[in-house]
């Protein structure tokens, strides 16, 4: 058996046997592994207090049998207090790590990938920043790095300039009244859309609810969840749902 060291952010943990825990990481050198933390449930465990959903550590692992490793040693790279400190900073960071562990378990490392993961873990942990469009910015980077990203200065489909009204996920971005589907899109909602990608996350993240912030977080929940094929739990509790076209949109 090799010995690995790597740096990881723990995305969900879950019981096996009596006393231990199988933990899922998202590691900076190996992408996204299973781990077998023997006696982590048990109250003497140390490794038991630093893989907590959430954490972001630096663990010694062993390969083991099949697709699992073995924790040997885990130590906190950080605390991550602040995030810890509110329900509302911990929602959104259980938003981001869901949408993390939906990527194909292959152990395909990415490095990008893992350090916005790891920025948008130390955004949630700044208290100068809000935690609400946190998920949304990290879904719509997300998409990003993966050459999805929404299409929002022009219409998707017919590459009309405007004025566009409507988004669509299936169709990749905002579309024009005369293709427009999917559902209203305002112009404060477009304004926030283009704020996040082009440059100003920093100011919007500073802002306590930005106009059209409640029709972003879903847009963009709608746009990662139809690139993933599944629907997410965690992002629900803080995005609202938007009506299609025709029911009470415009």
């Amino acid at each position: 058996m090799r010995d690995y060291r790597d740096d990881a952010v723990v995305l969900r943990t879950f019981k096996s046997g009596e006393a231990d825990r199988v933990v899922v990481l998202y590691t900076r050198a190996h992408g996204k592994v299973r781990v077998l933390a023997k006696g982590a449930r048990k109250s003497s465990s140390r490794l038991g207090s630093t893989l907590e959903t959430l954490g972001y550590v630096r663990v010694d692992l062993v390969k083991s049998r099949g697709d699992l490793y073995i924790a040997r040693h885990v130590e906190h790279l950080d605390g991550l207090r602040t995030l810890r400190s509110s329900y509302a900073r911990i929602s959104a960071g259980y938003a981001v790590v869901e949408a993390i562990d939906a990527i194909p378990s292959d152990e395909t490392p990415d490095e990008s990938i893992f350090e916005l993961l790891v920025r948008t873990l130390a955004a949630l942990n700044d208290e100068r920043f809000q935690a609400d469009l946190v998920p949304a910015s990290f879904f719509l980077r997300l998409l990003a790095l993966d050459g999805s990203a929404p299409v929002l200065e022009e219409c998707v489909n017919c590459a009309s300039s405007g004025p566009l009204v409507s988004f669509d996920a299936v169709a990749g971005g905002a579309l024009c009244a005369k293709c427009r589907r999917g559902t209203a899109l305002s112009p404060d909602a477009l304004t926030l859309l283009r704020r996040i990608t082009g440059g100003e996350l920093a100011a919007v993240l500073s802002e306590i609810a930005p106009p059209g912030s409640g029709d972003v977080m879903a847009m963009a929940q709608e746009a990662i969840e139809n690139h993933f094929g599944r629907r997410l739990r965690s992002p629900r509790a803080t995005a609202p749902s938007l009506p299609p076209l025709g029911a009470g949109g415009s």
